[in-house]
Parts: C-alpha cells; sequence; structure tokens
C-alpha cells in the first residue's frame, strides 16, 4: 500500500532536487510497497544483507518453496541443512532462527513499535542477533513506512549517490548525509527512487 505522503513527497522533492525531479518523472506510477508482515519484513532484510537484491530474491524464494509460507513457526522447526540448501549462511540461519524464537516468545512485539520514534525503534531492534542499524533502516522504511530514513550504509543509495552527484567519484558519508539533508522529511522517498535508477524493479521486503 503507497503511503499517503507519497505524492507530497515527490511533489516537494521534484521542486527542490533536479536529480529526483528526472527520476521521480522517469518512474512515475510506482512507489514503495510493504507486504505487511513484520516477521516476514526482517527476515527478508537478514537474508539480503551484503547480496544483491537479485540474489536475496532468489534466496527468499526458494526458502518459500521449501517452508510453503516463511512464519516464525515454520522457521524455528526447519533444520540448519533445510536452511543451507536454500542458500542460506550458518550465520543468516542462525539469526533467523533467533529472530523466530523471538517472535514466537513475545520478545519482539510489533504492535508496540508504532509509538516509537525511529532511533528508539532501531536501538530495539540492534539488540537481536544479527540485525544492525542497516536492516533496522530497512524495517523503518518498508514495514513501518517511515518517510525520513537516510540508510548511509546501503551499497544500492552509495552508489546511486556517487553516479547521480559525484561523477561516479566515492562519497564520504559526511557528503552524502549534507545531500541528502535537502531531502528531509522525505529521505526515504528520496532513497527508494535511487535505489530505481540502478534497478526499475522495485524493492520490497
Amino acid at each position: 500500500m503507497t503511503p499517503q505522503y507519497w505524492k507530497q513527497a515527490t511533489r516537494e522533492l521534484a521542486a527542490r532536487d533536479v536529480v529526483l525531479r528526472r527520476l521521480i518523472a522517469e518512474f512515475k506510477g510506482l512507489a514503495l510497497g510493504s507486504r505487511g508482515d513484520a516477521f516476514a519484513t526482517l527476515a527478508r532484510a537478514i537474508v539480503g544483507q551484503q547480496i544483491s537484491v537479485r540474489a536475496a530474491q532468489s534466496v527468499w524464494d526458494r526458502l518459500s518453496d521449501r517452508l510453503g509460507t516463511v512464519t516464525p513457526e515454520l522457521l524455528i522447526r526447519a533444520r540448519k541443512p533445510t536452511l543451507r540448501g536454500c542458500g542460506l549462511s550458518g550465520q543468516k540461519s542462525d539469526y533467523l532462527k533467533d529472530l523466530a524464537a523471538k517472535f514466537l516468545d513475545g520478545s519482539l512485539d510489533a504492535g508496540r513499535w508504532h509509538a516509537f520514534d525511529d532511533e528508539a525503534l532501531i536501538e530495539e531492534l540492534t539488540q537481536v542477533k544479527g540485525i544492525g542499524r542497516w536492516t533496522a533502516e530497512m524495517f523503518l522504511i518498508f514495514y513501518m513506512a517511515r518517510p525520513d530514513v537516510l540508510p548511509l550504509d546501503d551499497l544500492g543509495l552509495q552508489r546511486a549517490m556517487r553516479l547521480h552527484y559525484n561523477q561516479g567519484r566515492r562519497l564520504s558519508q559526511v557528503k552524502m548525509r549534507r545531500i541528502g539533508g535537502i531531502w528531509a522529511p522525505w529521505r526515504s522517498v528520496a532513497t527508494w527512487y535511487l535505489w530505481r535508477s540502478l534497478d526499475p524493479i522495485p524493492v520490497e521486503y
């Protein structure tokens, strides 16, 4: 479901940034989407750590085919060789099982999270084994639909900003943050369009 703020965000970003104006026009009709499942969003983000979007989708598809539906109940019962056979590393298999256990025992309660601001929720999520800041930021963007997340550690965003704002040369995070400053309070939306410039298939977690 497209966030309610999307039209306002794209209008304001297009007025401020010539790169985003072009990308918003190029990818007209596309918008950020979520599958609306907190566990699956976090699990997908763990699967996607340090691999390409296409590789992550391939692993997730194999996992879904093997389990039927990726739920905490089914994942906690899956044997590690089964998970490895889907393309998961031993470490990611451990992370997913730990995540499933915490959803099942109530240690993680998504119903509470809407009251948290971005940094408070990042702090809570990063207490979970295997969830770092990047994974928490993906959750904020794709499940919580928070509008102003700038995931500076994201390789795709780094690459897109080098390409569009620095003639392909490396950008420090300080410079990335400075460029992104003009996008506030819509930095999630700007990030989404910069991802699109690298891969026109919309990312969904």
